[in-house]
């Protein structure tokens, strides 16, 4: 509990002390005082200033800032009805079963916002740099890229880097929610907001702070509660014009029918108060917002990263998941299976010049081609060697080396500059490399499927996906070939990054009105795919800053096992906020109906206000515990 909660828990209880006996001598008839001073209610005033002085302060302040119908306006108003028809007893009820029912939801908005504000914790205040032989913590934001920091055994990592000594376990757990600690080591890469387990570790920063994984994912993290579900926009412009409506709904039902039937104003005047204090909206808008908050706290705590509550509507209706292929149902990591030199051309030379020509890229492939050359060839790459690399997306890289053009890629990068080549049948991905326009030869890299990807498909259909299908820039024989083993239902081969928008767009022109499309993927190619889709999924461990921002969920850890996970908790999200917004509207106008013809009194009404609040913020704190 906060202070300011505790505080109120305590002016609770003290109004709770001094109305309860009050509230038992009224009923054994010892407040009836032969006096005409208003004893009574003086007594009565206690509780109620102790319980409702902040009701009615607020209540005063939003009117003279413009704001009139609020829930503190509509409890003013029906508690100040009770007082003026001698209600006492009710008045100071209202004001606190109200104020217990607001501390009880304030306490379960914290509760819920805490899952979320765990992942605030990622945030390292400090970064440890060498100067003279002693380490000096400076902010962050003061390191450059290519510092080298200090991590010491416990301590959070403060920025992206590359360890360059020491080894170490890492607890990933408030990132990916991963409970394993990883082993790092020499040339591992370590990424920030993970916390060092026992070894000391210094490691070369890859990034700037602003451009690290902890700060983009804080970043994510703000802006997730600003994109909000079609419900709860409903309910919040419901909650506009409601308001308003119930208040003159009220008036009229105060002064029309003692007009009409020549019936005395109090006993109408009280019948609008119960109505005002029964048509308080709080249960609906308490209780759907905060059903979406427990929801995206439910899916951060399995290490996936939802954008807004919007896209745990847009997942709860997914039918069709399309799979981008490298590093997403592969591991992406691709070693060298083979090595075919053209005529007049060594392994060594062409394996040298498509490691160069990758040199700068951080591609998977790249990764493969350049482990290969260090194992193979030299321990170091002479990157001075090259200029003007650039990479063409579907196609792969061109770049000057010692003043030659290489191209390195696909058979449609040969095509596309007029080399002849000779097609490689093997399976795998191949590149292609030419040297100032005559071909070279190709090489031969390897992907592995996941071990999970099957188990992960089969998951998909049994939470509701009607049909899977893949999409990769690959050749016919590898796409088709991991498609098969994976059981996936349609692939599509040799495609451009353009092209995976195509076929992504003729998917959505062939789903049902309800039905919802989602793509997953890791690399900038997929960028735009992920945009385009109705729901972007993105691995968060490995795929690139373009991915991950163009997308709407992020995998923490690339496990696709838990896109699965993620659309139960937004079914159960979605469920449970109908459940709340079915029974709220329900009960309130049963006991709306019973008010305004006389049939129910004012703590039948504090129930269909508190009761259906407490009650539906219940039901809405049930989605923290989905798995």
């Amino acid at each position: 509990m906060t202070k300011k909660q505790k505080n109120m828990l305590y002016r609770i209880i003290i109004a709770a002390v001094i109305y309860i006996p009050l509230f038992v001598m009224e009923h054994m008839g010892k407040l009836e005082f032969e006096t005409t001073f208003p004893i009574s209610f003086l007594l009565f005033m206690v509780p109620y200033v102790i319980v409702g002085w902040d009701i009615v302060y607020r209540a005063v302040r939003n009117i003279s800032h413009g704001q009139v119908f609020d829930e503190n306006f509509l409890m003013c108003i029906a508690t100040f009805g009770a007082l003026g028809v001698q209600e006492y007893s009710e008045a100071v009820a209202v004001m606190l079963f109200y104020q217990i029912g607001e501390l009880f939801q304030g306490y379960a908005v914290g509760k819920s916002r805490q899952s979320i504000s765990e992942m605030m914790d990622i945030c390292p205040e400090y970064a440890n740099i060498e100067v003279d032989g002693q380490l000096k913590q400076v902010d962050p934001d003061d390191v450059s890229v290519g510092d080298i920091i200090v991590v010491k055994a416990g301590e959070r990592i403060p920025l992206d880097g590359v360890v360059v000594s020491g080894t170490s376990f890492v607890d990933t757990s408030a990132l990916t929610g991963e409970s394993v600690p990883r082993k790092v080591g020499e040339g591992s890469e370590i990424i920030s907001g993970c916390v060092n387990g026992s070894g000391l570790l210094k490691v070369k920063t890859t990034k700037e702070f602003d451009d690290s994984t902890v700060a983009k994912i804080l970043e994510l993290v703000e802006n997730a509660s600003s994109k909000k579900a079609k419900v709860e926009n409903f309910i919040t412009k419901f909650a506009k014009y409601y308001t308003p409506f119930v208040v003159c709904a009220a008036v009229v039902l105060a002064i029309f029918p003692p007009l009409v039937l020549s019936q005395p104003f109090g006993e109408w005047l009280k019948r609008a108060c119960i109505f005002l204090v029964i048509s308080c909206p709080c249960a609906l808008v308490i209780s759907v917002p905060l059903g979406f908050f427990g929801g995206i706290g439910a899916a951060s705590r399995q290490g996936v990263l939802v954008k807004g509550s919007n896209y745990l509507e847009v997942l709860s209706e997914m039918k069709t998941i399309v799979f981008d292929k490298t590093g997403t149902l592969t591991k992406g990591e691709f070693a060298v299976s083979k090595i075919l030199p053209g005529e007049e051309c060594k392994e060594e030379e062409l394996l040298e010049m498509a490691a160069l020509a990758e040199g700068f890229s951080d591609h998977p492939v790249a990764g493969a081609l350049k482990n290969a050359y260090v194992e193979r060839v030299s321990s170091a790459l002479s990157m001075e060697r090259v200029a003007d690399a650039r990479e063409i997306p579907g196609h792969g890289i061109m770049a000057r080396i010692d003043g030659n053009l290489v191209c390195a890629g696909n058979a449609k990068l040969m095509e596309k500059e007029g080399v002849w080549y000779e097609a490689n049948p093997e399976p795998g991905t191949v590149v292609y490399l030419a040297k100032d326009g005559i071909y070279m030869g190709s090489i031969v890299i390897s992907d592995t499927v996941k071990p999970e990807a099957r188990q992960a498909i089969s998951q998909l259909r049994r939470s509701g996906v009607a049909k899977t299908v893949m999409l990769t820039g690959d050749r016919r024989e590898v796409g088709e070939a991991v498609a098969h083993e994976l059981g996936i239902d349609q692939v599509y081969t040799d495609l451009l990054p353009g092209d995976k928008v195509d076929k992504v767009e003729s998917l959505l022109s062939e789903l049902g009105e309800k039905e919802r499309l989602g793509f997953v993927g890791d690399g900038i190619n997929d960028a735009p795919v992920l945009g385009r889709a109705d729901i972007g999924i993105a691995m968060g461990s490995m795929g690139s800053d373009a991915a991950i921002e163009a997308a709407d969920i992020v995998l923490m850890d690339d496990d696709i096992m838990k896109i699965s996970a993620v659309m139960r908790i937004a079914r159960q999200t979605l469920k449970i906020v109908k459940q709340n917004i079915v029974f709220a509207l329900l009960v309130k106008a049963a006991v709306l109906l019973l008010g305004a013809l006389g049939m129910a009194n004012m703590w039948e009404a504090v129930f269909a206000d508190v009761g259906v609040s407490v009650i539906a913020i219940l039901n809405s704190m049930r989605t923290l515990k989905v798995k």
